[in-house]
């Protein structure tokens, strides 16, 4: 074990009430790339706006190809050691939250519990319709889709409806907010996970704990914008699903047995 990986078993062993706070790096061990990676959809797509989505039937056209672009990916992909890690240490009753920017649902298929999960920016497991907030699955949706070119309606109301995600020019949900917030301020550790740490107000929440004189740990492959924090109590660069696992099992595990 590395001195950053003990550092953070450490930290995590003294900790009965953690904040992960996760980012796309940590999915990519799943295959899912990183929207704004080297491979990522916005090198060969522009995103398509809430507000264009909600005005213009050609721009729900754009959004619904580009969401069935990596509709397959999404569906079919596997949680990793990452994802796996955090629902280990939850099930020893020390997770205050998990808070996420992805958008994948590799959490939920890992076990995080609906209590303690924060989907800051939407899932795509769901599909949500933009008048009566309805959801549904999106399979059937995608498939039409993909049959007729045509964006679908709410069966309920006629209602557009979206993958739902948090789209450019969106507000988050004030809820999901609201409870990222109030975990910040409970929590005793944070430790942020394949995050750039540069989408706003998202990267604002760890901050928050910071703020109360909360460690604070970062593991990345790459720069961060909270780098340079003078709250920022370690720092790790590598790979999440190398990285955290075996300092959450030295966590959790039993303290060697005294002679007697």
């Amino acid at each position: 074990m590395s001195d950053g990986q003990a550092g953070l078993a450490e930290l995590l062993r003294g900790a009965q009430r953690v904040l992960f706070f996760t980012g796309a790096g940590i999915s990519t061990g799943s295959g899912i790339a990183d929207y704004r990676g080297p491979d990522g959809l916005w090198k060969t797509r522009r995103p398509v706006e809430f507000r264009e989505f909600m005005e213009s039937a050609a721009a729900r056209v754009e959004y619904w190809d580009q969401k069935l672009e990596v509709w397959p990916q999404i569906r079919d992909a596997s949680p990793n050691p990452t994802h796996l890690a955090i629902v280990r240490f939850e099930r020893a009753g020390r997770v205050a939250a998990v808070v996420t920017q992805n958008i994948d649902g590799l959490h939920r298929k890992a076990g995080t519990s609906a209590e303690l999960l924060v989907e800051l920016h939407g899932s795509n497991l769901e599909v949500e319709c933009m008048a009566c907030h309805a959801t549904s699955d999106p399979e059937v949706h995608f498939a039409a889709f993909a049959s007729s070119r045509e964006p679908p309606r709410c069966s309920a109301c006629g209602g557009p409806l979206k993958p739902a995600t948090i789209s450019f020019g969106q507000s988050l949900r004030e809820r999901d907010l609201s409870r990222a917030v109030a975990a910040a301020r409970h929590t005793d550790l944070v430790v942020a996970l394949g995050s750039s740490l540069s989408v706003h107000p998202a990267a604002s929440i760890p901050l928050l704990a910071v703020e109360r004189g909360v460690p604070y740990v970062v593991v990345n492959r790459g720069r961060t914008e909270h780098d340079d924090l003078a709250g920022l109590t370690l720092r790790i660069d590598g790979d999440t699903s190398e990285v955290l696992p075996p300092a959450v099992d030295a966590a959790l595990a039993p303290p060697p047995s005294r002679p007697t």
